[in-house]
């Protein structure tokens, strides 16, 4: 009975990283097309209200109201939301200087170091298997990255620091899904954007510090700009994008093992380089197409082991709090 109940909990967590991960896709490609017009700080501060917004708005409308809200624990709440705010700080101005396949695809070293935080700080356990999907993860992102050659940029270390950020929120989740909702969870972190965001409009807001010559500096500094109108449309589609992508990537992470669920965000990839085609004319080169192959075959590697050898219940629910 309970290895069914085991299954029947990584079934939804699995669903739910694989459906965050297209809404996160989709916010990646909008903040990169508006990525010319606005300031990151504005971008985000736009955005997070929206997303407190729409989760207020869910919550009214369910039965246990407002009261979701009351937490014990929020200096976790704030350390998760500082995690998830810088991680999305360096993915986007790493975005804004590279293809958006390439950017996504270093982003994905996260589920390799959520896998290593899940075996240090939550005692969970990793078989061979996954230890070999592991490496051909690590050696996708060196064939990306490339360090040490002429042809290494910077900027290919955000979305790497990104995904350090990352899997510290992650861990952090699987610490608090017993307490805590994932509405709650993710209320505090729209809540920790917005307050990030508005002080950086305090400070930075009129552009005295902006570097135009440098692509990523110029998008974190530049000047507020006016809202286009047609450029609305954008930011609600960003603001329900990451409010949904938010509250079910914490589903994916109180439901299902933190090794088992992040592959599955994987799905972020393939998708990145469609829209980098179609939207940004960017053609992936061979040096990318090599690397996020082997990041790819990692997680689909994983899904396989999983599905021929599941896990035994009492290491998927190993050490939960």
């Amino acid at each position: 009975m309970s290895f069914t109940v085991s299954k029947s909990s990584n079934t939804i967590g699995i669903i739910c990283a694989i459906t965050a991960g297209v809404c996160f896709s989709t916010t990646d490609v909008t903040i990169k097309f508006l990525s010319d017009a606005y300031a990151l700080h504005q971008i985000i501060l736009l955005r997070s209200i929206i997303g407190m917004l729409v989760i207020l708005m869910l919550l009214m409308a369910s039965s246990s109201g407002l009261k979701t809200l009351k937490t014990k624990r929020l200096a976790k709440h704030l350390v998760r939301g500082g995690s998830v705010v810088l991680a999305n700080m360096l993915f986007f101005l790493g975005l804004v200087a590279m293809p958006l396949a390439d950017a996504v695809a270093l982003f994905f070293i996260s589920p390799s170091i959520i896998t290593l935080f899940s075996i240090i700080f939550l005692k969970e356990y990793v078989g061979p298997h996954r230890w070999f999907a592991i490496g051909l993860g690590f050696a996708g992102v060196l064939i990306m990255v490339q360090p040490g050659s002429s042809q290494f940029m910077f900027a290919s270390l955000l979305p790497i620091g990104a995904a350090v950020c990352y899997a510290i929120l992650h861990t952090l989740t699987r610490t608090m899904r017993d307490t805590e909702s994932a509405a709650t969870m993710t209320f505090y972190i729209q809540v920790t954007f917005v307050a990030v965001s508005a002080a950086m409009w305090v400070v930075v807001g009129d552009g005295e510090f902006n570097n135009p010559s440098n692509p990523s500096l110029n998008f974190l500094l530049r000047p507020w700009s006016p809202l286009e109108h047609g450029d609305f449309k954008l930011f609600m589609l960003l603001g329900f994008a990451s409010t949904i992508g938010g509250y079910l990537i914490s589903q994916a992470y109180r439901h299902a093992e933190a090794a088992l669920a992040a592959p599955f965000e994987y799905i972020s990839l393939p998708l990145a380089m469609f829209w980098g085609v179609v939207i940004f004319d960017e053609w992936p080169d061979n040096i990318t197409l090599i690397g996020s192959s082997l990041i790819l075959i990692s997680g689909l590697y994983t899904l396989y082991r999983e599905t021929r050898h599941p896990h035994k219940p009492q290491m998927a629910r190993a050490h939960q709090r």
